[in-house]
């Protein structure tokens, strides 16, 4: 049989697996996980017009924050729409 070539990142999976730092978890946990992840799926475009003031105020507390501007717009729209 071959041998299977993991990735770094495969690899780091692979050793915090074998260092037991994942844990098994109840469905009903599992469940809770698999729908958070699915209702931040961007499944959908908008294109709006903003004021460019108001476009480099939100550039900059996403910069701050360390995650690109569209991933913080799309966040807060999230946050108000739930």
């Amino acid at each position: 049989m071959k041998p299977i070539n993991l990735s770094r990142s495969e690899k780091a999976i692979e050793a915090a697996l074998f260092r037991g730092e994942y844990r098994p978890v109840k469905h009903e946990e599992f469940e809770s996980i698999a729908q958070a992840i699915a209702r931040r799926k961007k499944d959908a475009v908008l294109n709006i017009r903003v004021n460019k003031l108001d476009l480099e105020s939100i550039k900059l507390k996403a910069k701050h924050l360390g995650i690109p501007y569209q991933t913080f717009v799309s966040e807060l729209i999230h946050y108000y729409a739930v």
